[in-house]
């Protein structure tokens, strides 16, 4: 292992073996930790997809939430999980599938496609016309922008699905669902995520599915190992610091090298970042 895989290694805190059952536990305790110490606070939002992410950050909240109003003998803790949908998801059995296995406090459904679409129109009257890459970002942001404006008005706060495997290759679109209060499954590569679901009892079709942002129109459902070059097993591996070859291991320090500015915050003159 190089320098650099060492520094990524150490940076994105993941261990070459985990207990799943423990993991479980250390992110519940966490949840709950942080509303015990903000008591103004009531519980947790978070966009659900229908991937892997979600759901696994998804039923660590609920599980959290369940445990806090037991042991205060009340209902006053709360997750709302909202489906953000772009018009018709196509896998909206598989986002409901997810919603079943959580069994969320309280489910929403807003259609971001009015807003997405609105805002794309307003910019191409003043010559601004977005790339279908970028709209992509713009509807992962409109999605965020909901998801703040829910837990604002419930004071709650915004859970972000960020883990090891996606935080090294910056996938994720900055102040869109890159942007977050609480991210529990940090420290998690893709395969522990799914050893953790498996531990909890969720159905094996909602995290043996090919991940994907489903972002594009012009390539819907476009897997992320595709648009990312590298496998989640190489990404995982390399952050388990085994040896993935040169090929890989040139592509995910390229990736991780290009997307530093997402893993800040933002940047001032007295940061040493941009010297």
């Amino acid at each position: 292992m190089d320098a650099l895989q060492k520094q990524i290694v150490e940076e994105m805190m993941v261990q070459p073996t985990i207990n799943a059952k423990e993991e479980i536990r250390k992110s519940v305790d966490f949840l709950k930790s942080y509303l015990i110490k903000n008591s103004f606070l009531k519980g947790f939002v978070l966009g659900i997809s229908g991937g892997q992410d979600s759901t696994l950050t998804g039923k660590l909240a609920q599980t959290a939430i369940n445990e806090l109003n037991e042991e205060n003998g009340s209902d006053e803790y709360k997750f709302i999980a909202i489906r953000l949908p772009y018009g018709v998801q196509k896998d909206e059995d598989d986002c409901q599938d997810a919603i079943d296995f959580i069994q969320p406090t309280k489910v929403l459904t807003v259609n971001v496609k009015p807003a997405v679409d609105a805002s794309v129109a307003t910019l191409k009257e003043v010559g601004v016309e977005l790339s279908d890459f970028v709209k992509g970002n713009e509807k992962a942001r409109e999605r965020m922008k909901v998801q703040y404006s829910v837990a604002a008005m419930n004071q709650c706060v915004v859970l972000g699905t960020d883990h090891s495997a996606e935080a090294v290759t910056g996938f994720y679109t900055k102040y869109g669902d890159g942007g977050a209060d609480l991210v529990p499954i940090f420290r998690l590569n893709k395969r522990q995520g799914k050893m953790l679901l498996k531990e909890l009892g969720c159905p094996e079709h909602l995290y043996l599915k090919k991940p994907t942002a489903d972002l594009e129109e012009d390539r819907p459902q476009l897997p992320d190992e595709s648009a990312l070059g590298v496998t989640y097993d190489q990404i995982d591996d390399f952050l388990e610091g085994k040896d993935v070859g040169e090929e890989a291991s040139k592509t995910i320090k390229s990736h991780y090298l290009k997307t530093q500015h997402k893993r800040h915050m933002p940047i001032t003159i007295f940061d040493d970042f941009w010297k």
